[in-house]
């Protein structure tokens, strides 16, 4: 299954989204206008945008609204990648330079935020006060996510709830804004708004957890990854072969971690210490319990192309190698 195949139902719209979202990006500064043209070279899947698309579709007929929409998820979700990259220090994103590598962090910083005013525009200038709304909240939340992950990495002192709270803020509350944003273009019914925000929401958790499995795979050089060890981000499933260990073994590797969680050596003890306690087979049957409950959402939906095409992306997101 690709992510051409589940385009399928809003292939025109989304190669017309393309140009829209190019246009929403155009300046007057020729640094600005290089950098914008380097952002859009690189893009990645779009799913966000796909999701705003065939929730659209979904429930009604696919207007300039839901263009706006869509981008204005992708300007504010670009915008934060940016600024994400500055934070992180990352030279690399998605297999290409990153903004702050190319241009230094100042400029990357003063190019997420033109992002930001871009995408804030989108919805002014259209008066979408409603779809900015969604957005504004959805951006209010991933700030407050990263900062109580960052709050929380200080003490390595997470728990799952706390987990959870953090994924929804920083990675779901996008997804379900994508969702909610696109059902809110064709339709202001708050009951179909509600569920499909629910339905983002839910396949967002699944996505985070995905991601967080990634970091005990195997890099390009068959190496473990490890980025969140290194980071000393707590994750579920660390979380769970934490509180499933006992007292002496919890304590060596929460302190291994804290002293020296970039070292190779530390950071292969760690992913084998997860992986014997069960903690990759618990986390990925999490992972499979937001997928159900988000197909359980969709199952209340209208029964057309976009429910399948919706279907097949909430398989997709768990199943991507990347």
């Amino acid at each position: 299954m690709t992510i051409k195949e589940i385009q399928s139902p809003v292939h025109s719209e989304i190669k017309k989204f393309e140009s829209h979202f190019k246009d929403s990006m155009k300046s007057n500064v020729p640094l600005l206008d290089k950098i914008t043209y380097y952002i859009v070279q690189r893009k990645g899947k779009q799913v966000r945008p796909l999701f705003v698309f065939l929730c659209a579709k979904l429930f009604g007929d696919i207007g300039s609204k839901t263009y706006n929409a869509a981008s204005l998820i992708e300007l504010l979700h670009t915008a934060t990648l940016v600024h994400d990259d500055v934070v992180d220090d990352a030279d690399m994103r998605r297999g290409f330079f990153s903004i702050n590598a190319l241009w230094k962090n100042k400029i990357a910083v003063l190019v997420g935020d033109y992002l930001l005013s871009s995408g804030l525009l989108v919805a002014l200038d259209n008066d979408h006060f409603d779809l900015l709304k969604i957005l504004s909240v959805a951006v209010k939340e991933m700030s407050e996510g990263e900062l109580l992950q960052i709050e929380k990495a200080r003490k390595l002192d997470i728990d799952e709830e706390i987990y959870y709270n953090i994924i929804r803020q920083k990675t779901a509350s996008l997804i379900a804004a994508s969702t909610s944003s696109g059902a809110k273009s064709v339709t202001d019914d708050p009951v179909i708004i509600q569920k499909m925000y629910d339905f983002g929401e839910t396949i967002g958790m699944a996505f985070q957890i995905k991601d967080d499995l990634f970091d005990y795979g195997k890099s390009a050089i068959g190496k473990p990854t490890g980025i969140d060890i290194k980071e000393k981000k707590m994750t579920l499933p660390l979380i769970y072969a934490l509180n499933n260990a006992d007292r002496r073994t919890k304590n060596k590797i929460i302190n291994s971690i804290k002293r020296d969680s970039t070292n190779p050596k530390v950071i292969s003890e760690v992913i084998d210490f997860v992986t014997n306690q069960g903690g990759l087979d618990y986390a990925s049957k999490k992972m499979y319990e937001y997928r159900d409950k988000a197909l359980a959402i969709l199952a209340t939906c209208p029964d057309n192309e976009a429910s399948e095409s919706l279907n097949k992306l909430v398989h997709f997101v768990i199943e991507r190698n990347k």
